[in-house]
């Protein structure tokens, strides 16, 4: 304890004054946090809580005590992995109390496992969160494509990892493009800048419609913190999310990253990843010679044997036989069809006689005559038929008016005319005797222009 803090204890006991309770509180954490202001302790985590504000809270406890803790956001984003209960950890902070509580508790600064290194315990964490996600899955990897036409390397540009790789691509396949995306590959940033590249060329896919047949995507070696972008979950959401099929070219050959699980290949190195991409174009000019003269060879087998064949079909009886078949069918074939030409034009000429014949017989014929004498009796026949359809109206006519005098005579109005009318009672019968009527009934009385009423009195 150092004199400025002893003379604050003795101060506070010597004083024998009451203090309230905001007040002492106030001195203890004053002298926590002069005394204790750069402490390390080692426990084990339990009660871990992380709030929505970002800051975690945990209890770090042993078998006999236990410390309240605090990890502010500021501090605690630095850390790659994730705290969990029941971890051994060393942690270095500051005492300090809450005095709303009045509980004591450490402020954390670093933190970080006891007994495997933080990295490690981060990408352990990682790969085991990822897995459970189905990242992993063997099912959901696409082959590469054999003979790929444009190819896309997302690396640093300065590195040696892309010389190498651009090299080993000329050198086996000249006709193969490469786009390349140079980013950061370690460092703050670098993850992001991976991730983003990833998406940047499947959006060049989709809105162009051009062909990204692979992606390559790596670095040369380093150790762990080096290579820590390719464990960055964000990385690996990327490369799961692309339509692209995705080789993972990340460090040396004894290096695994997070990159290489969720890949769709994952290639040593990366100019591993250039061979295993594309195909050697001198193997393949090789492969294709040496198809073409296997071809050669057993097309010249088949035509060798196919001339045997035939020489012995040709110097059998059966074909011989079929051979004079075949001759005297098509002799026959000839004279029929000399035959069936001969008949043809026979036909033809005797037609045409027929139509010279029918010609000069429709050509001596007078037909003036007969259509006069047609033609007078015609209009004879309209003349008759008009005057009988008139004398047909005309009588028609007259018995219309015949009819009509005769119903007139008989029609009820022409007797009203006279100055008679009708009787009709309420019912609109009519009312033929004076005997039928009581005194004060309604009656209706027609007229020959019209009706009115009436009362009998």
């Amino acid at each position: 304890m150092n004199d400025s803090s002893s003379k604050l204890m003795a101060a506070l006991f010597a004083e024998q004054r009451v203090f309230s309770v905001s007040e002492l509180t106030t001195s203890v954490k004053d002298l926590l946090e002069s005394e204790f202001y750069a402490v390390q302790v080692q426990g084990e985590i339990s009660n871990y809580k992380r709030h929505t504000s970002g800051h975690w809270y945990f209890t770090l406890k042993d078998n006999d005590a236990q410390l309240r803790a605090v990890f502010f956001r500021q501090w605690n984003r630095l850390l790659r992995f994730q705290p969990e209960n029941g971890l051994e950890v060393r942690l270095r902070g500051r005492l300090s109390v809450y005095e709303p509580r009045g509980e004591y508790q450490i402020l954390v600064e670093t933190l970080e496992p006891v007994g495997v290194g933080a990295l490690q315990l981060a990408f352990e964490q990682q790969v085991k969160k990822l897995a459970a996600e189905g990242l992993f899955d063997e099912a959901r990897k696409r082959p590469l494509p054999r003979f790929p036409r444009r190819i896309g390397v997302i690396t640093s540009p300065v590195g040696a990892a892309l010389h190498d790789l651009l090299q080993i691509l000329e050198r086996r396949n000249r006709g193969v493009d490469v786009l390349i995306a140079p980013v950061r590959v370690q460092g703050v940033g670098a993850a992001r800048e991976i991730a983003d590249a990833i998406r940047l060329f499947n959006q060049y896919v989709r809105k162009s419609g051009q062909v990204v047949d692979v992606l390559i995507v790596g670095r040369g070696g380093g150790s762990l913190e080096d290579l820590w972008a390719f464990n960055e979950e964000q990385v690996a959401r990327a490369i799961y999310e692309s339509d692209i099929p995705v080789v993972s070219a990340v460090g040396h050959e004894t290096d695994y990253t997070i990159a290489d699980f969720v890949a769709d290949l994952r290639a040593p190195t990366p100019s591993a990843a250039a061979e295993l991409v594309v195909p050697d174009s001198h193997a393949l000019r090789a492969r294709l010679a040496e198809a073409e003269a296997s071809l050669v060879r057993v097309m010249n087998y088949d035509l060798l044997r196919r001339k045997h064949d035939l020489r012995e079909l040709v110097d059998s009886q059966a074909f011989r036989q079929t051979a004079r078949k075949i001759v005297s069918l098509a002799s026959h074939t000839r004279m029929l069809e000399a035959r069936a030409g001969q008949a043809l034009q026979d036909n033809l000429k005797l037609a045409h006689r027929r139509l010279r014949a029918a010609e000069q017989r429709l050509a001596a014929a007078d037909f003036r005559l007969p259509l006069t004498q047609k033609s007078a009796r015609l209009q004879r026949l309209e003349q008759r038929l008009a005057a009988a359809i008139q004398r047909r109206i005309d009588h028609e006519r007259h018995q219309l008016a015949l009819y009509g005098s005769k119903l007139d005579a008989l029609s009820p109005l022409s007797v009203l005319g006279r100055g008679y009318a009708l009787v009709k009672d309420d019912a609109g019968q009519l009312v033929s005797r004076a005997a039928g009527v009581s005194a004060k009934q309604h009656l209706t009385l027609r007229f020959e222009d019209g009706e009115i009423g009436c009362q009998v009195e």
